[in-house]
């Protein structure tokens, strides 16, 4: 067995599980060289969130965070996580927007980018796939892990062996809610290394306390590569921590190499960051418990603070026990997604809406008609016809890939945000987010010209989240 090998997440993914992605460029540089010093498969410090929280709540351009990280980690990878043909945003974007996303995302410093699709539609990945290996980065290609009657270790071999042939360098098994159990990640990894030849990593959260003792299993039955975090960004909706998994491994035929004396001093540095965001209650300690109900119903932690949300603005909390029961009814209804971004904000809106106005579907969202029609590709199982005809009502189906209905949007993008304009990215940046954009370049120009940012910022925090 070769030694396995870490992925760090505190740059990305932990803070954004924690603390809602508020973390700042300036608290991550000073501890960047450390990081970079201890031999980590990689770093994961840019996608997902981190992108949106710069521009609408850090007075942050996320190009400037890449490249700064970039200057200082001169060893270690950097890693990404990319929504596929949502790029970072939450609906599909035209192919010229993904290539030249991924081509600047490159440019500025990425290495490593994971692609992934909330239905697991490979048609939705391949563009990006396409657009990174062009580029010369490391495309990985994502399982976005569920159960369900229809999903099975055969179906997740098949989507890994697909992903292979479309170029992925390296397969992620993504368990965005902490569903994989020990005994499960044991078979899907076993399953997957007989299947292909690429090295297979596995992500997941601790949200139903499992994540720890799922990562021992998947290193048993051969995964290449875990994603942790350092152990003040870890555990709850977090990644397992680095330091008890290096230390378990220690002077085994898995041993990570990593030295627990560094990876010590990273977590000096991270812990006063932790007590200041507790302190300040952008980490709710609920956030750090174990939920088994992420096993019972498959939500995971960012779903259910949506839907407590939306009862509280409804003044129904009363209702939570039921709407918490329909959203495996409607996951059922909707071809089993898995609940990732976006499928688990539809599925769970939808719900809401279910119990609320007291008849199934009496009022469906434009997402979840959306996702019948096949706007977001093609779900894992088939939709009922009964379903079809409650919500499409006789409109045409889109059978082929999504993307393919969208026409280049690149240059009246452009046209649209041109006085802004003071960077290439900037073009992408206002592609994704043009609100909060608009905000930042206000902001951005107010700093330059050392005029008043009192409106841009003003403006910046009347948008909703």
């Amino acid at each position: 067995m070769a030694k396995v090998r870490i992925t760090e997440t505190a740059l990305r993914d932990a803070h954004q599980s924690l603390i809602a992605t508020r973390l700042t460029t300036e608290e991550m540089l000073p501890i960047i060289e450390k990081m970079d010093a201890v031999g980590y498969n990689a770093l994961e410090c840019w996608g997902g969130a981190t992108f949106d929280a710069c521009l609408r709540f850090l007075n942050e351009d996320p190009w400037e965070r890449l490249r700064k990280i970039k200057a200082v980690a001169k060893h270690t990878p950097l890693q990404m996580l990319l929504r596929g043909q949502n790029i970072l945003g939450y609906k599909h974007y035209a192919d010229d927007v993904v290539d030249y996303f991924v081509q600047k995302a490159i440019a500025n410093g990425m290495d490593i980018i994971r692609i992934f699709d909330a239905l697991n539609d490979p048609r939705n990945i391949e563009r990006a796939m396409a657009a990174c290996l062009k580029e010369g980065g490391h495309p990985q290609g994502c399982i976005c892990y569920t159960t369900s009657p229809y999903h099975s270790l055969d179906v997740f071999t098949n989507d890994a062996k697909r992903l292979e042939e479309m170029g992925a360098q390296s397969i992620c098994i993504k368990d965005m809610a902490g569903l994989l159990l020990p005994k499960d990640a044991y078979a899907l990894v076993k399953a997957l290394k007989e299947t292909v030849n690429v090295p297979i990593e596995l992500h997941t959260h601790y949200t139903s306390g499992c994540g720890s003792m799922t990562y021992l299993k998947a290193i048993e039955a051969g995964v290449d590569i875990v994603d942790t975090a350092i152990s003040p960004f870890a555990l709850g909706t977090s990644q397992p921590p680095t330091e008890p998994l290096v230390a378990s491994l220690a002077g085994t035929e898995y041993d990570t190499g990593l030295d627990l004396a560094q990876l010590g001093d990273i977590a000096a540095y991270f812990r006063p960051i932790r007590e200041k965001y507790l302190a300040s209650g952008q980490m709710d300690p609920k956030m750090l418990s174990v939920d088994i109900n992420a096993l019972i119903y498959q939500v995971p932690g960012g779903m259910l603070s949506n839907l407590v949300s939306q009862l509280k603005q409804a003044g129904a909390m009363d209702r939570y026990e039921e709407v918490l029961a329909e959203v495996p009814n409607v996951r059922a209804d909707l071809g089993y997604p898995p609940l990732v971004t976006p499928t688990s904000q539809i599925v769970g809106s939808q719900a809401v809406l279910n119990v609320l106005s007291g008849e199934r579907y009496k009022m469906v969202t434009k997402e979840t008609k959306g996702v019948v029609k096949g706007e977001y590709g093609k779900t894992p199982a088939p939709i009922s016809d009964q379903i079809k005809e409650m919500i499409l009502k006789g409109e045409a189906e889109i059978t082929d890939r999504p993307a393919d209905h969208i026409p280049p949007q690149l240059d009246a993008i452009r046209k649209e945000m041109a006085e802004y304009m003071e960077q290439e990215e900037d073009v992408l940046s206002y592609a994704l987010f043009p609100q909060p954009s608009v905000s930042f370049f206000k902001y951005r120009q107010a700093q330059k010209y050392g005029l008043n940012s009192d409106l841009a910022d003003f403006e910046r925090k009347s948008y909703p989240v």
